[in-house]
Order: structure tokens, then C-alpha cells, then sequence
């Protein structure tokens, strides 16, 4: 990636890019010496601190961010969440989000007129994990997590892959959400959403977000002069495949897609709603990864899309 890339990369205050890590261990592209130093580069970054840690490398993103940054239905489905359903933050650095989620922060941010409040189920939240590949909690985590009449209220996970973590481990969800977190960075995005959807109760959710990617609609050029896209898709027979569409032929899921061009980069959110649990995801097979924040990649279909009926 060019210093240029990385440099505008890091003007964007408003995006978290904390990564929970997905890949996976016996790829044969991983085998290859010049991925393995990417990688390895990589890696340097998730477990950079203090001053080492790139300026674009976001911990402290708050419900605020999210908000600002995901489809409007994340903030609906989060408001409509009652105590016994569950919110999973992929990627979530300090943890940031749950703690204002799980204060009185979030009451003030989402106060709504009555009539409207009578339609939502408010009283008791629902329960939050955080979940992020270092443990970045800070004092503040612990306090609030202390103070909570529900020790279970919240619970933060680190020290190892999503891919790592079972279904008996965590459990299933209702909302799930990544904002530039595993589905940016990982090398496996077949695995990563395997596990994702996995862990979605049907008829939940997960909102997530590309930088500098071909939307759906829009005729978007690369953010960055004579480079690439930051994520790409090829098929076998050499033709792109843009990432909504990639997301649209997973089967059991309706994918909603925005582009949002005034961002630097621009940046493109997708809703995406589980609607079976005969989820099968098209293979990517990775063919470029190069370290940045977030990294370049580039992935080859293996597997035909399938266009069916059970969305």
C-alpha cells in the first residue's frame, strides 16, 4: 500500500477500525512468503500501543460513530433490543459503544417523544458483548461494568479469532455489528461471514461497512489516484464482482446497500438480515493482501454465486 493511501486513510476520525481477526491457518495463498510478510505486518498493527499505534488506528469509537457511520436501522434495531436479546460489537477496541449503550449516555442520546417511546421496548437493555482481538478495556470499563445491578450486563472478549469462538461460547445474537472491524481487515471473508451468521439469531441483523469499494449503483472510481479498490472481487472468468452483490448471492439473508459519497474516502454500508439458517456463503479464495489501515485485498469467487429463493 503507498504511504499516500495510508496517509488518507488515517483522516478518517469518525470510523473505528479495531479488528477482530479472521483467517484462516492452512490457506495456501497464507503459505506464500510475500503474503505471510503482510500478514505479519499486520499483525504488528493489532498489537501496536501507546505511541506505536497508528494514528489511523482507532480504539475509543463511540455509539455516537456508529450511528453517524451505519445504516439507520442499526440504531432502530439496538432501540428495539429487549433484556433478554443481545448485541454483539465485532472490533470494539475500548468497548466504547457498549459502555454508552449500557449507561444513561444512550437515554439522553435516543430520547424520543412519548408516542414513539410506547412502541419501543424500553426498561432493562439488552446484554452486550464486546469483542476484540487485544484487550483494550480501560479503567472506565471496569467501573461501569462494576456499578451495573447486572454483572452480565456486559461482558467484553478478547485473545483470540472469531473463528476461534464456538456457539456454545457466545452464544446467538439479535444485532451484530463491525464498523471497520473483521469484515474490513480479514484475510477470509467467506469464514468471516460463516461466523458471523452464525452467531445471528434468524431475523436479526449485522451492520457493517467497506472503505473505498465499487458500490452498487454509484460509477465510483478508486478514492486514491492509479489504485485499486480496497476490497475486489474477481470471478473465474475475470469479471468483477462488486461486494454487494457477493453479499446478495449468500443464501438465507436480504442485503440493503447504501453508498455514501461525501465520506473520504467514501465508504459503503450494507444491513444485512438473516432469514434462514440454511446459510450458505460463495468461497473466496484470497490473491492480495497488502497491510494498511485498513488493508488492500483482493479475493477470487471459487464458487459460483447462487441466486435463490430463500432470502
Amino acid at each position: 500500500m503507498t504511504s499516500l493511501k495510508v496517509t488518507g486513510l488515517r483522516l478518517v476520525s469518525l470510523l473505528a477500525l479495531q479488528l477482530v481477526w479472521v483467517s484462516t491457518s492452512h490457506s495456501a495463498t497464507a503459505a506464500e512468503p510475500a503474503f505471510k510478510t503482510e500478514v505479519d505486518k499486520q499483525r504488528a498493527i493489532y498489537q501496536s500501543r501507546g505511541e506505536a499505534r497508528p494514528e489511523g488506528y482507532v480504539i475509543d469509537r463511540g455509539l455516537l460513530s456508529y450511528r453517524y457511520t451505519l445504516p439507520p436501522g442499526f440504531s432502530d434495531s439496538l432501540a428495539d433490543l429487549g433484556p433478554e436479546e443481545r448485541w454483539l460489537d465485532i472490533g470494539a477496541g475500548e468497548g466504547r459503544a457498549v459502555l454508552d449503550y449500557s449507561t444513561s449516555k444512550y437515554d439522553v442520546l435516543h430520547a424520543q417523544p412519548a408516542a414513539q417511546q410506547a412502541s419501543k421496548r424500553r426498561g432493562k437493555k439488552a446484554k452486550a458483548i464486546a469483542m476484540s482481538i487485544e484487550d483494550r478495556r480501560t479503567p472506565q470499563w471496569h467501573e461501569t461494568a462494576a456499578s451495573l445491578d447486572d454483572e452480565t450486563q456486559i461482558r467484553y472478549v478478547y485473545g483470540k479469532p472469531l473463528r476461534e469462538y464456538s456457539l456454545a461460547e457466545l452464544g446467538r445474537f439479535n444485532v451484530i455489528s463491525d464498523v471497520l472491524g473483521g469484515f474490513s481487515y480479514t484475510q477470509d471473508l467467506t469464514l468471516f461471514m460463516e461466523k458471523t451468521l452464525g452467531f445471528l439469531e434468524t431475523n436479526g441483523a449485522f451492520y457493517t461497512v467497506l472503505q473505498d469499494v465499487h458500490s452498487e449503483r454509484a460509477a465510483n472510481k478508486p478514492f486514491y489516484p492509479n489504485a485499486s479498490y480496497l476490497t475486489e472481487i474477481k470471478t473465474a472468468e475475470g469479471s468483477e464482482m462488486k461486494m454487494c452483490t457477493w453479499l446478495k448471492s449468500i443464501s438465507c439473508v436480504q442485503v440493503t446497500c447504501e453508498f455514501k459519497e461525501n465520506w473520504s474516502p467514501p465508504i459503503e454500508v450494507y444491513q444485512i438480515r438473516k432469514t434462514c439458517d440454511n446459510v450458505a456463503v460463495p468461497k473466496l479464495v484470497p490473491t492480495q493482501y497488502e497491510a494498511g489501515t485498513p488493508p488492500e485485498r483482493k479475493f477470487l469467487l471459487s464458487t459460483p454465486a447462487q441466486t435463490t429463493a430463500t432470502r
